[in-house]
């Protein structure tokens, strides 16, 4: 199956015109290129829309022996963006999570605190705090954990049948926009644990794509007493994994990992605990990475701010010599590359 994919390599270039086939894997059976806009620069081009703010949730939890996990899941393959790809649970701010009257229902930190933590002192107060009652929603619909205190000051939890069932049903609700994030608090007397949420990284779509998101990732340790099921309605499997092992059925067609997510899991890949994952997160440096796309022989790729030639104004990083900087689209798969050694490549 040929696609031709059409697409900027940078602001105020010419597009470029590629052809890549693309071939279903054995076992994910569908196909892979859903990063890559399908447009013609013109009438048909999505533009430059500005993109909408969200959040995800990498939600972790430590094993008896060996690396700890993450929880992943699939999108409907029927899904225009990422449909079939393994993510992390998020999704976009809705207008009731930047309601400043939130706040109020919650314990961690104020709107201002907020901003210091994601290292954006430049957003609004209503922003920063939809920013973190988005990621407390999303991994609510998406994956069932509800990250909020109860009266008592304890972490929520489900063991209780009665009250599993109750909360079924809230969340299928907010799903549906039948009842706010406010209401639920009100209702249940809670208070949402915004302090279990460490901001790990900031993803913005590239302008190849027709939908667009400005993505602040959080980490997140799953509560005890609570256990993620994803919802059957956007997606169609679960699971928990360590970063090891996703990366191993990824390389092996078993699992789809789209850039962002690669990328992430990479990293977590380097901790064994999430001890160290989260001391490591909080003296992170947070940036805005926006992927900067570019040719390659039978595919493309895009490239990273901290990669020597990515040259977007406003972006840039400086050069990380012993981090791949570029992930790139070949037989299919997703890989990152190092440009000093291209020959090395890990997917």
């Amino acid at each position: 199956m040929s696609f031709t994919i059409h697409y900027e390599i940078a602001p105020r270039q010419p597009a470029f015109k590629i052809a890549i086939t693309l071939k279903s894997g054995p076992q994910v059976g569908y196909n892979r290129l859903t990063m890559a806009s399908m447009y013609t620069k013109g009438e048909d081009s999505p533009g430059t829309s500005p993109p909408k703010d969200s959040s995800t949730v990498i939600l972790t939890r430590d094993k008896t022996e060996g690396q700890y996990e993450i929880f992943l899941m699939r999108r409907h393959r029927k899904q225009v963006f990422m449909g079939g790809a393994f993510v992390f649970p998020g999704g976009k701010l809705d207008e009731d999570d930047c309601d400043l009257d939130l706040v109020r229902y919650s314990r961690g930190f104020s709107p201002e605190e907020a901003k210091e933590r994601l290292r954006e002192p430049g957003l609004s107060d209503e922003k920063v705090s939809g920013i973190f009652f988005a990621a407390v929603r999303e991994t609510f619909e998406e994956a069932g954990v509800l990250l909020a205190y109860t009266a008592k000051g304890r972490l929520m939890d489900f063991a209780d049948d009665e009250v599993a069932e109750r909360f079924s049903e809230y969340r299928l609700n907010i799903y549906r926009k039948g009842i706010s994030l406010k209401e639920l608090a009100r209702r249940e007397n809670l208070h949402y644990a915004l302090d279990l949420l460490i901001p790990y990284s900031h993803w913005i779509t590239p302008e190849i794509e027709s939908k667009r998101y400005d993505t602040r990732f959080l980490l997140a340790r799953v509560p005890r007493g609570q256990s993620p099921v994803h919802c059957s309605i956007e997606m169609t499997e679960s699971m928990w994994i360590t970063p090891t092992a996703a990366l191993e059925q990824h390389e092996s067609g078993e699992i789809l990992l789209m850039p962002p997510t690669l990328k992430t899991v990479l990293e977590l890949n380097e901790f064994d605990s999430t001890d160290q994952l989260f001391a490591a997160a909080d003296s992170r440096d947070i940036y805005a990475i926006l992927p900067q796309p570019f040719p390659v022989t039978g595919g493309f790729g895009v490239k990273l701010p901290h990669d020597p030639e990515y040259d977007i104004a406003g972006y840039r990083q400086p050069p990380r010599p012993n981090e791949s900087s570029r992930i790139v689209l070949q037989d299919g798969k997703w890989r990152t590359l190092d440009p000093i050694n291209p020959d090395f490549a890990f997917g």
